[in-house]
């Protein structure tokens, strides 16, 4: 079964700093594409970045390009998202997902808007005050 945990979430002032990190387990690590997906009140949830595991290839919204880093520790299992210089609009529930390392579902997931992650993790808040 699959299971994603998201961590570190919490206030911060604008122009901080948060690392989110999502601990996987329930499967082959290396296989499988992570993204962090966000969700703000009122609004759809949005893809923010994704890395693939099998080649480690990256890939960000044009909203936190220079901004959020995406990083995966094969061996923890685990991908983190840091995000600097974050502004009130970065204000959102923070998810991540996993899906089996497809480059064509990164990229509709990426650039077209389809988010086609199935397995979620519960989500954490990230608030940015200004």
């Amino acid at each position: 079964e699959v299971q994603l945990v998201e961590s570190g979430g919490g206030l911060v002032q604008a122009g901080g700093s948060l690392r989110l990190s999502c601990a996987a387990s329930g499967f082959i690590f290396d296989d499988y594409a992570i993204g962090w997906f966000r969700q703000a009140p009122g609004k759809e949830r949005e893809a923010v970045s994704c890395i693939s595991n099998a080649d480690g290839s990256t890939y960000y919204a044009d909203s936190v390009k220079g901004r959020f880093t995406i990083s995966s520790d094969n061996a923890k299992n685990t991908v983190y998202l840091q995000m600097n210089s974050l502004k009130p609009e970065d204000t959102a529930v923070y998810y991540c997902a996993a899906e089996p390392d497809d480059p064509a579902i990164i990229r509709a997931t990426m650039t077209l808007g389809r988010i086609l992650f199935n397995s979620w993790g519960q989500g954490t808040q990230v608030t940015v005050s200004s």
